[in-house]
């Protein structure tokens, strides 16, 4: 977990470094034949630039997430769930990063976004960055994992009573 994490905040730092350094004062770059953009935007909200002006807010929940998943750590025993886990805390970290050391300051610093799908302005898909990627996939992945049964010590939970390796017919009673 601990390497997923410091491998996705550490690409997050760095394409962030990289798009402000080459897309602030220059005209969005298209790419894939208009199916990606780059572009450069500060956004002061929530995914999807819900929740703007709450930026001190974002940054208190996205905290509570990084310690919710450090006091989980120790009981990780299913590299999905380490997977997963690790995917979300670097995200979170990463974008509150920008939260905690960006303009305009503390627990108000806007995160850098800089991708955009479909058009250069966000208009069809919200601008987003690395960050943003790591926490949907991670989040997926964490609700299929736990969809499926797998817990986060490696075992596997309570399964239907049709499943076959459940021991159950598929009409609710044992054999």
């Amino acid at each position: 977990m601990a390497a997923t994490a410091a491998v996705t905040l550490l690409l997050d730092v760095l394409s962030k470094v990289l798009a402000v350094m080459m897309l602030q004062g220059h005209p969005p770059v298209e790419l894939l034949g208009g199916v990606l953009y780059l572009v450069l935007y500060r956004n002061s909200g929530a995914a999807f630039s819900m929740a703007t002006g709450l930026t001190w807010l974002l940054s208190l929940i996205a905290l509570g997430v990084v310690v919710v998943i450090i006091r989980l750590a120790p009981r990780l025993r299913s590299a999905g769930w380490a997977l997963g886990l690790g995917l979300v805390l670097g995200g979170a970290l990463g974008n509150l990063g920008d939260r905690l050391l960006r303009s305009p300051g503390p627990l108000r610093g806007h995160v850098v976004d800089f991708l955009s799908l479909l058009a250069p302005d966000g208009s069809v898909w919200p601008v987003f960055n690395l960050a943003d990627v790591a926490i949907v996939c991670g989040g997926v992945m964490l609700v299929l994992l736990a969809a499926t049964g797998r817990d986060v010590d490696g075992t596997r939970g309570h399964r239907p009573s049709g499943d076959p390796e459940s021991g159950g017919t598929g009409w609710g009673t044992p054999q």
